[in-house]
C-alpha cells in the first residue's frame, strides 16, 4: 500500500470522529503559568452556577491555597453555586516524595471543611487503580460555568508560578457549552456515582482495603468510558472532539496513533520525558522514512521535576532525568542522518531552575491535539487520560498557534548532533554508579514503564 493511500486512511479516520463546533471567539491561549493562574482565580471568583476543577492534586501549598481559599470564597459569597474537586485519591493521601512529616492534602481538605461547616467545598478522591504506581487520575480540563480551561497542570507553587520558579505547561481557555457539558455529565456519570469514588475531605475517608474490590471493578467500567455527544457534520469550520483513555487498546491511544501516521508534511511533538511507547517511535521513523518533517521539543534533565543537583545529596529517583537523556541519546544516535538533512529537528528546554511538563502534538497547521498524556508507557498503559482533537481546516488559529510554538520554543536548544547530549561517563558519580545498579537488575525499565 503507498504512503498516500495509508495517509488517507488516517486522515478519514480523524474526519469521521464525531465533532463540536467550536467559535474561534471562543478559543484562547495563555503563555505562561501566571497569566494561567490569573485566568484561573479571576474565572472562579466569577463564576455564575458550577465549578468543577479536575487535576491530579490540588497540593497543601500557597499555590494550592488560593485557588481553595477562592473556591469557599466563591461558596461564601454565591451559596448556590455546584462546586465540586476531583484529584487522585492515592496521591491525595500521601505526602510528597522525599517528604516524611506533615499533614496530607486530604488532611488539609478535611481541615478547610472544619473551618468552613455552613460552606460546603467537596472533594472527592479517584482511585484508578489500587496502588498509586499502576495508574492515576490523569485527566485534564476544569469546567468554570460554560468554560473548560484546559492544561496539563496541576495547582501547587511551581505549576502557578507562585514563587520564584515555575514548572511550564500549555494553557487553553475554551468557552463551550456543549463540550463543558460533555465532560461533565461523563464526570458525574462515571466518575461521582461510582462506589469507589469517595469524599476524603471528612474526618474518616474510606481506607485503601475498604474500596479495593470496587477499584477493581471500576478500573475495568474505565476502559470502556467515552464521552458522549451529538456528532456535528460540519467539516470545513473550526471543531473539536474531547477523548478518552485508559488503558493500551484505548479511543485515545487509538486516536494519537492515526493522528501522527496523518501526517502530510509535518508533525511536531512536545513530551516532558523522551519515553515513547515503541509504537509511537515506529510512527516517527516510518514518516521520516517518507520524507516528512518531525520536530520534538523535550525537557532537559535539568528541567525534570526529579532532577537533583549536584549540590544535593543524591537518591534514586534522582536517575530518571537520566535515564530520559539516555534513551534520547540513544534514539538520536541512530537517526543523525534526518537530522544532518533537516528533516528531524529535536530541541531541549531548559530555562534556569524552571521545570517543563509540556506536551501536546500538531499536524500540518490544520489539526492540533491539547493532551495531559505524557507519551510514555505509563500514560499508554495505566493512567487515566483525556485529550482535546482541535480541527482547524481553515487555519483560524494560526496566529494563536504560531504564536504558542515561539514562546515554546524561546528557551530551547536545538540539538545537531547526539553527541551534544552528555553520555553515561560525563554524568556525576553517584549517577553513574546508580544507573549500573539499576541496568544490572534492569530495574530503570521498570521505572521508565511506572513513572
Amino acid at each position: 500500500m503507498s504512503f498516500k493511500s495509508q495517509c488517507n486512511r488516517h486522515q478519514q479516520y480523524l474526519m469521521q470522529l464525531p465533532k463540536i463546533p467550536q467559535s474561534v471567539a471562543g478559543f484562547s491561549t495563555l503563555f505562561s503559568p501566571l497569566d494561567f493562574r490569573y485566568l484561573l482565580l479571576e474565572k472562579i471568583s466569577s463564576a455564575t452556577y458550577r465549578i468543577y476543577i479536575i487535576a491530579l492534586y490540588l497540593e497543601n501549598d500557597e499555590g494550592g491555597q488560593a485557588v481553595f481559599s477562592a473556591l469557599y470564597a466563591a461558596k461564601k459569597q454565591k451559596p448556590h453555586l455546584d462546586i465540586c474537586v476531583l484529584v487522585d485519591w492515592h496521591r491525595a493521601q500521601r505526602r510528597r516524595i522525599g517528604t516524611a512529616l506533615g499533614m496530607t492534602n486530604a488532611d488539609w481538605y478535611y481541615l478547610m471543611a472544619t473551618k468552613n461547616p455552613n460552606d460546603s467545598v467537596p472533594v472527592y478522591g479517584v482511585p484508578v487503580n489500587t496502588r498509586e504506581a499502576w495508574g492515576v487520575l490523569h485527566l485534564k480540563g476544569s469546567i468554570i460555568d460554560d468554560t473548560v480551561l484546559y492544561t496539563g497542570a496541576s495547582f501547587n507553587n511551581t505549576y502557578l508560578h507562585q514563587k520564584d520558579t515555575y514548572r511550564y505547561d500549555r494553557y487553553q481557555c475554551l468557552n463551550n457549552r456543549e463540550l463543558a457539558d460533555t465532560m461533565l455529565q461523563w464526570i458525574k456519570k462515571s466518575l461521582l456515582q461510582d462506589k469507589a469514588v469517595n469524599r476524603i475531605d471528612q474526618q474518616d475517608p474510606s481506607a485503601r482495603s475498604d474500596i479495593k474490590y470496587y477499584t477493581r471493578k471500576f478500573r475495568r467500567a474505565l476502559r470502556r468510558c467515552n464521552y458522549q455527544f451529538q456528532a456535528h457534520e460540519e467539516h470545513e469550520s473550526l471543531a473539536i472532539t474531547p477523548l478518552l483513555g485508559l488503558g493500551k487498546h484505548s479511543l485515545l491511544n487509538k486516536t494519537i496513533y492515526h493522528f501522527m501516521l496523518s501526517t502530510q508534511y509535518a508533525l511536531m511533538i512536545c513530551t516532558p520525558y523522551f519515553n515513547l511507547p515503541r509504537i509511537l517511535v515506529k510512527n516517527i521513523l516510518f514518516l521520516l522514512q517518507q520524507g516528512k518533517t518531525v520536530e520534538i521539543i523535550v525537557g532537559d534533565k535539568t528541567a525534570n521535576d526529579f532532577y537533583i543537583p549536584e549540590d544535593q545529596p543524591f537518591t534514586m529517583i534522582g536517575s530518571l532525568p537520566y535515564l530520559y537523556e539516555i534513551n534520547l541519546r540513544s534514539f538520536l544516535s541512530r537517526l543523525q542522518n534526518y537530522i544532518n538533512t533537516g528533516q528531524l529537528i529535536v530541541r531541549v528546554w531548559m530555562h534556569g531552575q524552571n521545570s517543563y511538563h509540556l506536551k501536546g502534538l500538531w499536524v500540518d497547521n490544520e489539526w492540533m491535539m491539547l493532551t495531559g498524556n505524557n507519551l510514555n508507557p505509563r500514560s499508554w498503559r495505566l493512567d487515566l487520560e483525556n485529550a482535546i482533537l482541535v480541527h482547524d481546516p481553515l487555519q483560524q488559529l494560526a496566529q494563536q498557534r504560531f504564536d504558542e510554538l515561539n514562546v515554546i520554543r524561546k528557551h530551547t536548544i536545538l540539538i545537531q548532533n547526539f553527541q551534544d547530549l552528555e553520555s553515561i561517563s560525563d554524568y556525576p558519580k553517584p549517577v553513574r554508579r546508580c544507573i549500573r545498579r539499576l541496568r544490572s537488575i534492569h530495574i530503570d525499565q521498570l521505572l521508565r514503564a511506572i513513572l
